[in-house]
């Protein structure tokens, strides 16, 4: 039975922003994963990079690390350990072309003997727990054999698996037989993510493996704030609470970067998911995406809560 849910980083959504205001209206997450950053060659903190690790109270927060280079991730580890953190993700899965096109995220996995010697100096040397969020491999589901060899080698925090490999991306069905397997023969922690998108889905989820404690929610927690609430007994999101949610986001936006239209965009990308919460949202959802200009952005979200009725929980395609 699901004991634990965390909030999965989403790149360009859940930022610091996102995950204050989102905590503040309706939390639920046992940890908020930090999208992630890439060390410089220089081995310094961008302005942007600070601003998305600054620690948030009330919020257990995890810093993820994109790098190919056992270096540049111990220096990373150091560096969010000096601002308080307590634990260092690895990025194992992001699948983009550009990501893995140079030998990171899900790319790095095409390279189990180089990945071992990467473990073998940050377990060694690493000033912080370990975790690692992974896809299955590259081109076939067969891989995560040797790969999950290689990661019981170690002691990793949570072994974070999204079971599908780096070609799937996120379309067709996940490898739950894999991930099964993984959760029977893995000598670390455990957690599912992938394709959680209602608290249907959920129960279903726990149904098929009640041996599975953990979760990590992206898409589905954006589209419906209040689904990890629903996993606890609570009830659904109010149409009050959701308007004042995307109030509070979207004046938060605006004080973060000085500027309305780039407030408004931000809040474009997260009406991208949050329209599957109301029937008939398709249209609003393609005019929203077309709109220009904050007025009307701000226009079609009134519409939206005026005319569209709120669903119980999301539907249709959030990818």
């Amino acid at each position: 039975m699901i004991a634990r849910c965390d909030l999965a980083p989403l790149d360009g959504i859940t930022k610091s922003v996102f995950r204050r205001v989102w905590g503040r209206y309706f939390g639920g997450a046992d940890r908020y994963f930090i999208p992630f950053f890439s060390p410089t060659p220089q081995h310094i903190l961008t302005p942007r990079d600070r601003r998305e690790l600054e620690t948030l109270p009330g919020l257990h927060q995890v810093p993820q690390v994109m790098t190919c280079r056992a270096e540049d991730f111990l220096w990373a580890a150091e560096t969010v350990k000096d601002l308080g953190y307590d634990e260092v993700n690895l990025n194992l899965g992001c699948p983009s072309g550009t990501v893995t096109a140079k030998g990171k995220g899900a790319g790095f996995l095409a390279k189990p003997e180089e990945l071992d010697r990467f473990f073998d100096t940050v377990f060694t040397r690493s000033p912080l727990p370990v975790s690692v969020k992974t896809r299955l491999g590259i081109q076939s589901p067969e891989e995560f054999g040797r790969l999950l060899e290689i990661y019981s080698r170690y002691p990793i925090a949570c072994l974070i698996i999204h079971p599908r490999v780096q070609k799937e991306k996120y379309r067709g069905p996940v490898h739950r037989d894999v991930f099964a397997m993984a959760l029977a023969e893995s000598r670390n922690p455990v957690c599912y993510n992938g394709d959680l998108r209602t608290a249907a889905e959920c129960r279903e989820f726990e149904a098929a493996l009640p041996q599975a404690e953990h979760v990590m929610i992206g898409r589905g927690a954006v589209a419906d704030p209040a689904l990890f609430r629903k996993l606890r007994g609570g009830p659904a999101a109010s149409r009050e609470e959701l308007r004042d949610f995307t109030a509070a986001l979207y004046r938060e936006y605006q004080g973060f970067y000085g500027q309305v239209g780039h407030a408004s965009q931000r809040m474009k990308e997260v009406w991208f998911y949050l329209i599957h919460l109301f029937e008939g949202g398709e249209r609003y959802g393609g005019r929203m995406r077309r709109s220009r200009g904050p007025a009307e952005y701000e226009r079609i979200e009134a519409e939206i809560f005026r005319d569209l009725p709120l669903r119980d929980h999301s539907e249709g395609d959030l990818i």
